[in-house]
């Protein structure tokens, strides 16, 4: 199984800007696709982002031309630059490969109207 941490968080005025990290402790992390979720209080969790192991990248449409997903498989780490924040972007951040395997404990991302 693939343990994963996820960091970069923090609280951001509407219209900052984040970076967020996930590090993976798979060997073989290049060959998954991964992604990015995220989970709102009182909301389901729902998909962000997601890169595959061919750099192929894909958007949920809340976030489209304002975040993007990038990796880096000599660091085993996927990141998710975080741009034009807005306070519905408010939530705590995941990452998992794709498929899911188990979640770790998130980033919270807290954005500030």
């Amino acid at each position: 199984q693939v343990q994963l941490i996820e960091s970069g968080g923090g609280l951001v005025q509407a219209g900052g800007s984040l970076r967020l990290s996930c590090a993976a402790s798979a060997r073989t992390f290049s060959g998954y696709a991964m992604g990015w979720f995220r989970q709102a209080p009182g909301k389901e969790r729902e998909f962000v982002a997601a890169i595959t192991n061919t750099f192929y990248a894909d958007y949920a449409d809340s976030v489209k031309g304002r975040f993007t997903i990038s990796r880096d498989n000599a660091k085993n780490t996927v990141y998710l630059q975080m741009n034009s924040l807005k306070a519905e972007d408010t939530a705590v951040y995941y990452c998992n490969t794709i498929p899911l395997g188990p979640w770790g404990a998130g980033t919270q991302v807290t954005v500030s109207s």
